[in-house]
């Protein structure tokens, strides 16, 4: 019956897609909906007890990965995100299905990644749950992740491998890890994983950005004396470079953090961050960014989807907090707008059962470029729902 239902809805709005070019917010959900219920069984029915979440598409063949992946936690999280936007317990039931996998994650101290796999399924499950099963798995988790700290360096260690290049590495990303930190903290009575997140966030401040407010990707310390040893554009075009997914990370986890500790020192940071991208000449009138604000033969290079997803999401929040809330609101607008139509939405059906086209994972190394990647479409959709909750639902993305 829920098939049925949608596949009429779908084919009602199949004209209007044509016409307008781009869907009503409200109608969105339902397509996106019934990408992500055709998505189920798909995956489905590729999940191994290793392989537990899907990623990219390689070679036109679905690429699963195992719960120790970075981007594990992104499917569930989505079917959880739908669950909270339409109250359908179909959405909880398949949700499950997705995040009890990762569980063995809480253990997994190898890893920075622990926001990414376990905050966007486990803290999505407990949210809608309040299992208190789900909560210690997190408490867990956060504990695994703050053993990663170095008090010398004052940052979260992120990779442990290419000992050969970094010694302790700290990349732009890990700034997404430390919600988990700061939720942990108020739900625990644990002050020190705030301390934590508060001291790598200033630490990151204080030496990831240039003085243009761009960011470099990896910033390489000596573990012991807490020096600056490197400083590096591993993903990006060169290491002077501003590889646009960094661009995004920083500047949702900055909003993040103002929004932990409502210190404005973070959302000073978050809206100069806000304003290098909006303002760079090298940004599309459509607002969907190449993978590197820098690569050499603009407009020529590939897109990346996913550090438009994750900035959209990050300025409706943004935009809630600042003083140029209507500006950021707008620019996010413009960017769903973009990321809705024809171009990057897949037609339901298509695209082995992502949301979005045209990402990039790692340029350099040739990687999943011009791609679908799933945190693209988790990023994508909790745009939607952030949206949704500003009371900002309109007929369009205006």
């Amino acid at each position: 019956m829920r098939k049925l239902l949608l596949l009429i809805v779908l084919i009602a709005m199949s004209g209007c897609l044509t016409k307008n070019s781009t869907y009503s917010d409200t109608d969105l959900i339902e397509v996106v909906g019934e990408q992500l219920t055709q998505s189920i069984d798909l995956y489905n029915n590729l999940k191994t007890a290793q392989l537990v979440s899907p990623r990219t598409v390689d070679a036109r063949t679905i690429k699963m990965v195992p719960s120790s992946d970075w981007t594990s936690g992104f499917y569930p999280g989505e079917l959880w995100m739908m669950h909270e936007l339409t109250g359908d317990d179909f959405w909880k039931e398949k949700a499950l299905e997705f995040t009890l996998p990762l569980e063995q994650e809480k253990y997994n101290g190898r890893t920075h990644d622990m926001g990414f796999k376990m905050f966007c399924s486990f803290g999505k499950a407990y949210q809608a749950t309040k299992n208190p099963e789900y909560k210690e798995i997190l408490l867990q988790a956060a504990k695994t992740l703050s053993t990663r700290f170095n008090p010398n360096v004052d940052c979260i260690r992120s990779w442990d491998h290419n000992s050969d290049k970094w010694d302790f590495p700290v990349i732009i990303d890990n700034m997404m890890n430390l919600e988990l930190l700061f939720w942990a903290a108020k739900e625990s009575g644990n002050i020190l994983y705030k301390d934590i997140a508060v001291s790598h966030a200033e630490t990151t401040m204080k030496n990831h950005f240039r003085n243009d407010n761009s960011s470099y990707h990896v910033v390489d310390y000596n573990p012991e004396t807490g020096v600056i040893e490197n400083k590096h554009t591993a993903q990006g075009y060169a290491h002077e470079s501003a590889w646009s997914r960094g661009q995004a990370w920083g500047l949702y986890g900055y909003t993040m953090v103002y929004r932990e500790t409502n210190d404005p020192k973070f959302l000073q940071q978050a809206e100069k961050i806000a304003n290098y991208i909006l303002n760079h000449p090298n940004l599309p009138a459509n607002k969907i960014p190449f993978w590197d604000f820098d690569a050499p033969d603009i407009p020529k290079e590939p897109l990346d989807a996913s550090a438009a997803a994750i900035t959209a999401s990050a300025l409706y929040e943004l935009s809630t907090f600042s003083d140029k809330g209507a500006e950021y609101n707008k620019a996010a607008n413009q960017i769903m707008k973009t990321l809705s139509s024809p171009e990057f939405l897949s037609k339901v059906g298509t695209n082995n059962g992502f949301l979005l086209k045209h990402s990039t994972g790692s340029k350099p190394a040739n990687s999943e470029v011009d791609v679908p990647i799933i945190y693209a479409d988790y990023y994508y959709l909790e745009s939607l729902l952030r949206k949704h909750k500003n009371n900002l639902i309109s007929n369009k993305f205006n």
